[in-house]
């Protein structure tokens, strides 16, 4: 089944958009941007920067650029980007894009996030709410076979789309006098995958090489249902030293036209960031700040409204019908740097005689779908299984006055093809050393060059797929 041309996305920005109608505010937000694109046409430095913030931040509209899947470039398009703020503190935002890669790949989605505006230090304590469509088509994604132990002889390829559509949420709530540091998180989507056969100059289309047995889902993509449920912790302790980011959560995969590709998956994701500078006291602390790792949830993916430590001030001193301004670019910033430790663990869980599909299992290598750089050294999507154990450690720090931050990485991980086989024992190792530039709220721009496994180096170059501040995308696997 190949995925029609997003038309789930069209109709759901159609809604969204009939439900936000208010002529008023729209003509305004427009006329604001074509009065800030005037400053493309004066010949001087700082109207260039101000005409370049417009086109890649400005609402309603503005370009979007990012890299989708990797082996499938770097996606060009243009974004949507709306809100309304109501009179009982709820703010409701939408966003919609569509981008398209040289290879012929491309996404499209809707985005829609409901939420109380925070007051103070309240800004976790409402709760959130997601709905959203997105479809996307890769021309190329990479398959050697599965299990940690497959061999490059075996490399074919395959072209991947899917529609995902569906709801999501997070509830958070107090423990004692701690502050919010608990939320119960819950989704339930409609997943609609599809592959076909792919083929380059130099590799083999995957079905000249694998078949049902070898690579399980093979033959027949149904359409799947996808209720999960969870519960995140992210308390700061030792007086914010550490700031913890946990999430345990169960998902169940269920195929109603083909059970025997039905599947539960445990996630257990441990993130522990830990800023240098954030203790220093007095005047010396407003010199310094902490390099954020974690994205805004309350912004869409082509959202950047309020990046940057005063969100919640922001959203808070916005009148009704207002929109929260991005950042300014700037070549200049505070002195910034932390050290982040992830531990995640995957396991999937299927009856006697179910297999979980191939294309939504979860890669090591390179990148993965989502974009996620994992044993960076590998080829992308090189190692392939239903259960994965990574521990990654990673350095970032800021390079004098400039939006650059120098990064190192260690990863240790490995697939499996039993639930057993999530240990520490045999762990594919790779060492990165690269640099990440920040430019207020354009995206983010990741170098890296991997070394560390049995087969060679690795250089990974990414435009993040969502602008500097706001949410990920809805996960493809």
């Amino acid at each position: 089944m190949r995925i029609a041309s997003g038309l789930p996305a069209v109709i759901f920005l159609a809604c969204a958009l009939a439900t936000a109608q208010n002529e008023g505010r729209l003509r305004r937000d427009f006329r604001v941007e074509g009065n800030a694109l005037k400053e493309c046409f004066k010949l001087n430095f700082s109207s260039f920067a101000g005409c370049a913030q417009t086109l890649a931040m400005g609402q309603p509209i503005h370009v979007a650029v990012g890299s989708l899947a990797p082996d499938n470039g770097v996606g060009f398009g243009l974004a949507f980007v709306e809100h309304k703020n109501f009179a009982n503190e709820w703010r409701v935002s939408w966003d919609a894009d569509a981008q398209a890669t040289l290879n012929s790949s491309w996404r499209a989605g809707a985005y829609m996030k409901a939420y109380r505006l925070p007051s103070g230090n309240t800004y976790r304590v409402a709760p959130l709410f997601n709905l959203y469509s997105q479809s996307i088509s890769l021309s190329r994604v990479d398959y050697f076979g599965l299990g940690p132990n497959s061999l490059t002889i075996n490399h074919s390829v395959f072209g991947f789309s899917e529609n995902i559509s569906g709801v999501d949420g997070a509830f958070p709530f107090k423990l004692g006098n701690a502050g919010p540091n608990v939320a119960i998180v819950a989704e339930f989507n409609g997943r609609f995958p599809s592959v076909r056969p792919a083929s380059t100059a130099s590799l083999p289309s995957i079905n000249q090489l694998f078949t049902e047995s070898t690579a399980p889902g093979l033959s027949h993509q149904g359409a799947y249902i996808e209720p999960g449920v969870g519960i995140r912790l992210y308390p700061a302790l030792l007086k914010d030293h550490i700031r913890l980011d946990y999430l345990l959560q169960i998902q169940g995969f269920v195929s109603p036209g083909n059970s025997v590709h039905s599947f539960r998956r445990l996630n257990l994701d441990f993130n522990h960031h830990i800023p240098l500078y954030s203790l220093l006291p007095g005047k010396a602390a407003q010199q310094y700040s902490t390099v954020r790792t974690t994205a805004f949830i309350h912004n869409g993916p082509n959202d950047c409204s309020g990046s940057g430590s005063n969100i919640s001030l922001a959203h808070a001193n916005a009148k009704i019908n207002d929109a929260v301004p991005c950042p300014a670019i700037s070549t200049t910033q505070k002195l910034e740097g932390a050290i982040n430790v992830r531990v995640f663990i995957s396991e999937s869980i299927s009856r006697r005689g179910n297999a979980v599909p191939f294309y939504f299992m979860p890669t090591i290598g390179g990148s993965d779908l989502n974009g996620t750089s994992l044993l960076a050294s590998y080829p992308d999507y090189r190692f392939r299984g239903p259960d994965l154990f990574l521990f990654r450690g990673s350095f970032e720090h800021s390079v004098g006055k400039l939006p650059i931050g120098a990064y190192f990485s260690v990863d240790e991980a490995k697939v499996g093809m039993r639930r057993d086989d999530v240990s520490i024992a045999h762990l594919r190792h790779t060492s990165g050393l690269g640099m990440t530039v920040h430019a207020g709220g354009l995206p983010l721009i990741y170098f890296l060059y991997a070394w560390g496994g049995n087969e060679g180096a690795h250089p990974i170059g990414t435009i993040s797929p969502f602008l500097l501040g706001g949410s990920s995308r809805p996960s493809l696997f």
